[in-house]
């Protein structure tokens, strides 16, 4: 009987991994995995076809989850298989240790022991014989001595109620001497309660049928093992409990079910939180899956087990999604990390930049992660601390970006003011390099180029001084020209002039110098009035000219049309004739 049992729950264990593995791996459905007990260990082997890709790691895994969600009431080693159909010898194996369920809560930050050890197609191994038992038993289930490992089995924990009297009471226990009412309720409920389980329609009467189980259970423990009717008793008593533990597994399925639809109900704020109603699930569908068509109970469960597997993959799906932009969470701090290095170490014009568009490029990640994202929460209080750094970067690169511009536009601006210096065009030097020593003095102190900028204004300064100065003494030669022109040009042309650094020539025009011998000839014949005119005019060129020597500060000289001297002014030193 308890050989039967093992081989039911072995039986109900690997179709459990094996719907784990139809779920977790792309091509699950190709898999096949089976258990059995050897040397008081579980052992399960879990098998392809030829020329399938095999994720070994993700295999393993994936039984080790499985494994590890089921509670056990004590250590069990566990060696996991892979294993080409055909072959006898597995190619991979993975073992592992399951703890106690006390033990795991108390050491969750200890990993359970395991190991994976692959084994080459060729080579030999001192445990040939242990392969060829699996070649040979395909089912693994028919000759395994029935060591216990029912803590593994999906939480089905058989109950034994082996409760028995004292001897106190020999002759007057039920079914003893007496009539066995407890036996006939219990014969009566054995007979009825299958066809109770086919026609239950909800949780609450499948957990009534169980609590009758229970009792008329609890009530054949009052029968000593001394009554004639013992043995009838313990086969009764083990069917009950059968039937109790199975309604038990589906009930215990059922309210998993329910967590799992209060939670699926509401907006997860976490990744752990999809994963715990993933786990709910699990914990609801796995012991369902090993209801077969044949069980009272398949009509009950199969409509849900549907459902409960589309919920399943729907949370799947999301956890999938959300792991995107968990990911996508993760990236962004780490540019955050690098954002704030570029902008601790900026100097020039082009590492702000740099540091500007690696803060953009977090703040862009962020602000794309959903609100029915688990990570959206953290995303949002992240973006409060890095838009004001965003900020702060940006407002560093505009600074030295007006920087720069300043910078090149001193620099160009002098350049251009040097050209119209070549040119003699001392009013606009004048004006650009005044505008280029502006844009240099107005450089921001903390700026990347205000030291540069402290280099351009002193030769600025004196370029510009240099430059007015050339302007004074230009519009000092301009006006000077003007006046000459203006005084040698009346009714008649009436001198020509030259002027240099140092003197002002002026020449007589053949046509006054004609008047003024002309008019001298005529005074020296008949002495007339025009004589004293020409005189006059003559006086008053030469002090005109005079007074334009002085202004520009250089000897005057006057000749006539021969090359002769007539007049020479030197400013502050007098005139001669």
């Amino acid at each position: 009987m308890k050989v039967a049992v093992q081989q039911e729950d072995l039986q109900i264990l690997a179709k459990t991994l094996q719907a784990e593995v139809m779920a977790e791996v792309p091509s699950g459905e190709v898999f096949q995995v089976k258990c059995a007990v050897q040397k008081d260990e579980l052992m399960i082997l879990t098998q392809h076809p030829v020329g399938v890709t095999v994720d070994t790691q993700h295999i393993f895994a994936v039984l080790e989850a499985t494994l590890q969600s089921l509670p056990t009431a004590r250590e069990q080693r566990v060696q996991c298989f892979l294993r080409v159909v055909g072959e006898k010898r597995p190619y991979a194996t993975y073992s592992l240790m399951m703890r106690h369920q006390e033990n795991r809560e108390s050491e969750k930050v200890i990993p359970p022991s395991s190991s994976l050890i692959y084994f080459p197609p060729t080579a030999e191994n001192d445990e040939e014989e242990e392969f060829e038992h699996w070649a040979d038993e395909p089912d693994l289930l028919t000759t395994q001595s029935p060591r216990p490992v029912k803590s593994l089995l999906l939480g089905l924990a058989v109950m034994g109620i082996g409760v028995f009297g004292s001897g106190a009471y020999l002759l007057t226990r039920p079914c003893v001497m007496s009539e066995c009412q407890e036996l006939q309720t219990a014969q009566r409920l054995n007979l009825e309660s299958r066809q109770l389980m086919r026609r239950a329609r909800s949780e609450n009467e499948l957990v009534l049928l169980q609590q009758q189980l229970e009792v008329a259970s609890a009530d054949l423990t009052k029968i000593p093992n001394w009554s004639p009717r013992a043995s009838q008793v313990e086969e009764l008593k083990a069917n009950l409990s059968g039937q109790a533990e199975k309604i038990n597994q589906v009930v215990t399925a059922l309210k998993a079910a329910s967590k799992a639809e209060q939670k699926s109900s509401t907006t997860a704020t976490s990744f752990e939180e999809l994963q715990a109603t993933q786990h709910l699930w699990r914990q609801a569908i796995a012991p369902l899956e090993s209801i077969g068509p044949s069980s009272e109970l398949y009509r009950l469960i199969q409509p849900k087990l549907i459902k409960y597997r589309v919920s399943l993959q729907n949370i799947n799906q999301q956890l999938l999604a959300q792991d995107k932009w968990l990911k996508k969470l993760k990236d962004a701090k780490a540019v955050a990390n690098v954002a704030a290095k570029r902008a601790d170490t900026a100097k020039s014009l082009s590492e702000w930049q740099k540091a500007q568009s690696t803060w953009q490029i977090v703040i862009n990640a962020l602000n794309i992660i959903p609100p029915s994202s688990p990570a959206y929460h953290q995303a949002q209080q992240l973006l409060l601390e890095y838009r004001p750094q965003l900020a702060r970067t940006r407002d560093r690169a505009t600074l030295e970006q007006i920087a720069a511009r300043s910078y090149q536009q001193a620099v160009n601006t002098a350049n251009q003011a040097k050209t119209y210096e070549q040119k003699n065009q001392w009013q606009i030097a004048v004006t650009y390099w005044d505008q280029a020593l502006q844009n240099a003095q107005q450089i921001p102190r903390d700026s990347f180029y205000y030291v540069q900028s402290q280099r351009l204004i002193a030769p600025y300064s004196s370029a510009l001084q240099e430059a007015q100065e050339k302007l004074q003494i230009a519009s000092m030669w301009q006006q000077t020209r003007t006046d000459l022109d203006k005084t040698c040009n009346s009714d008649m042309r009436i001198c020509t002039f030259m002027i240099n650094d140092n003197s002002i020539v002026v020449s007589l025009t053949p046509d006054y110098e004609q008047v003024l011998q002309n008019t001298l000839a005529e005074a020296d014949s008949e002495n007339s009035s025009p004589v004293f005119d020409i005189a006059n005019h003559w006086q008053t060129l030469q002090t005109a000219l005079s007074v334009i020597g002085d202004n520009a500060n250089i000897p005057l000289f006057i000749y006539d049309t021969q090359g002769e001297g007539l007049y020479t002014h030197i400013p502050g030193g007098g005139n001669r004739e």
